[in-house]
């Protein structure tokens, strides 16, 4: 049996975290695949992937200045990787509520920030708050991310000073 680059065999588990950021990397590496993504000069571009083990996968090119706000992936675990550029992370250290609330009050030292330069990436847990952004002034980025399982929902957030509020749920619907 063939099996691309891109595509795994069907697993008798969920993929770990690990092999989502294997195919990431492998994905990141695909110099085709990276140039088949048109760049926007004003707004952000996407490709849907066909991830390892059932996950959901994409191809992101972000221009400069743009970035997703705070938010969450609900009950899926990910992991993104830069695969030109550099994006910027900045995440919440702290396990929130996952549902029946509208604002929190952050205590404590919550904030972690990250800067991923082209092949570096990072895999996180479910309900992982985050805002990613390209920060560069003059060059686009480019990501791959994957999810497991595919997305339910993403909570989008708003946060002035310590204060984060829950704004909206998007539903698989609604981005695709």
């Amino acid at each position: 049996m063939s099996v691309s680059p891109l595509t795994s065999p069907t697993p008798t588990s969920a993929p770990s975290q690990a092999e989502l950021l294997d195919f990431l990397r492998r994905a990141a590496a695909d110099a085709e695949l990276i140039a088949s993504l048109p760049l926007d000069p004003e707004g952000r571009t996407w490709l849907r992937l066909e991830g390892p083990g059932g996950s959901e996968a994409w191809l992101i090119g972000w221009p400069p200045g743009t970035g997703t706000g705070w938010h969450d992936h609900a009950d899926s675990v990910g992991a993104f990787l830069t695969a030109s550029g550099e994006l910027h992370e900045n995440s919440l250290a702290a396990r929130l509520p996952t549902d029946g609330w509208r604002t929190l009050e952050l205590t404590g030292d919550v904030d972690r920030e990250r800067r991923l330069g082209a092949g570096q990436g990072r895999a996180f847990g479910q309900h992982h708050v985050h805002e990613v952004f390209n920060g560069l002034p003059d060059r686009h980025a480019v990501s791959v991310h994957a999810y497991y399982p595919p997305l339910p929902r993403i909570r989008r957030y708003s946060r002035t000073g310590q204060v984060l509020r829950l704004e909206q749920v998007e539903r698989p619907e609604d981005w695709q």
